[in-house]
């Protein structure tokens, strides 16, 4: 679903730094060979978190759905000197990808790809993080925010991806959308949570921007 006028996507695009060749090239072979590309986040979304992430800057950020590593790839960019980025995946088919990618960046020292479920790998990691960026199966999108908070730095951030999914957020659905009832049941956790505050941007498909107080 496009939320704005084709044009006014246009002029956005128009106005915002360009993504760099890599980061292209990536977006392209994604279309080309993935599939789904649509769940990749592109170059407004892409400049979206690059910004966010130079804002915030970062030490440790966990990354939950890294797909093709488009998103990975900008948000480390934005990572203190030292810093590491800490990204999951069920898919073992796109690993191969992700890593060629990552290597090119030259981002092989500060991005750790780990490949397995996400609701089980997380308890294992011992880190206090600055950024959270949730972009995976949206039924778990809860359990990883009750997974991951007190993990959060004060003053951090967790950003999750897809929050308005494609307008049904607002929609009559029925009770088999089971996606569409979990993304509306995190956005009700967050906005009613104590211990964050949050705005929800209405950026590509949706931003939900959490900082921990």
């Amino acid at each position: 679903m496009e939320f704005l006028p084709e044009e006014i996507e246009a002029y956005i695009k128009a106005h915002t730094s360009p993504e760099s060749n890599l980061l292209h090239q990536l977006n392209r072979e994604t279309y080309q060979k993935v599939l789904v590309p649509r769940m990749l986040s592109g170059h407004i979304q892409g400049r979206v978190l690059s910004m966010l992430s130079h804002m915030i800057k970062p030490k440790c950020i966990l990354e939950i759905g890294t797909y093709t590593g488009y998103s990975a790839i900008c948000l480390a960019e934005g990572l203190q000197p030292g810093g590491r980025l800490i990204t999951i995946d069920i898919n073992e088919e796109l690993e191969d990808m992700v890593n060629a990618y990552i290597s090119e960046a030259k981002m092989i020292d500060c991005i750790d790809v780990k490949i397995g479920n996400a609701i089980e790998i997380i308890p294992t990691i011992k880190s206090t993080f600055d950024l959270v960026f949730i972009d995976a199966d949206k039924t778990n999108y809860s359990n990883y925010f009750d997974l991951i908070i007190d993990q959060v730095s004060s003053g951090g951030y967790i950003i999750a991806d897809n929050v308005l999914w494609s307008g049904k957020v607002v929609k009559e659905i029925t009770e088999n959308d089971v996606d569409t009832i979990a993304i509306r049941n995190y956005n009700q956790k967050i906005q009613t949570d104590s211990r964050v505050e949050n705005v929800l941007f209405p950026i590509r498909d949706g931003l939900m921007v959490a900082r921990k107080i």
